[in-house]
């Protein structure tokens, strides 16, 4: 069973659909026992770390997501949630993460080198990317160098290149995904990236 932990700051029905078509036991929660009995867990997440984080320690469940992952239970971030992973974050502020990988959240606004014209490339970044992959990631296992998949984001992980597992380029390299042991991210959508990102969601079922 997957535990998709439910804290106020997603929005969970294209993610809980593709778990079901894949034929993954799911379960939207915000309860310990839930997680406890689960073989996986989802950490989803939308919108600004600094609320999400709050919300997320006020359902009591930080502690019991930290103790299950050192258990060895298989983690996966998504968005928001694989930000809130890190260590900390500078979006609006300096915020404590849950310290599961090491690294920091960071502006991709402020990074974004000025192009010969004098501009940016615009944020957020919207949109499909290209992914470049560590090699031999089970997360992978069903997917492919050059594979396109669904970002929707203005801060992006950074200083964290021990753990990167796959970025994009959008003239800076965004952290894509990341893993520490059986902690999981991806910054991109699986749940809104076609076959590839059901195919990521596949090899997550496995681990």
């Amino acid at each position: 069973m997957i535990a998709v932990i439910d804290y106020g700051v997603g929005n969970l029905f294209s993610l809980t659909a593709s778990l079901k078509f894949l034929g993954a036991e799911t379960i939207v929660t915000n309860k310990r026992e839930d997680i406890l009995s689960a073989d996986r867990i989802i950490l989803p997440g939308v919108g600004a770390f600094e609320d999400a984080i709050a919300k997320l320690r006020a359902t009591g469940l930080v502690d019991t997501i930290i103790e299950e992952t050192r258990k060895g239970k298989p983690l996966l971030g998504i968005c928001l949630g694989m930000q809130l992973l890190f260590e900390k974050s500078y979006e609006y502020g300096e915020h404590e993460g849950l310290g599961l990988i090491k690294g920091k959240i960071a502006s991709i606004e402020e990074d974004l080198p000025e192009r010969a014209d004098g501009k940016k490339l615009k944020v957020p970044h919207i949109g499909w990317n290209s992914l470049k992959l560590k090699e031999n990631e089970p997360l992978f296992k069903y997917i492919k160098e050059g594979d396109c998949v669904y970002y929707v984001h203005s801060f992006y992980g950074k200083d964290c290149l021990e753990n990167t597992i796959a970025s994009s380029n959008y003239d800076i390299e965004i952290t894509g995904a990341v893993r520490s042991g059986n902690v999981y991210g991806t910054q991109f959508h699986p749940e809104k990236s076609g076959n590839v990102g059901l195919n990521i969601l596949r090899a997550f079922m496995e681990l």
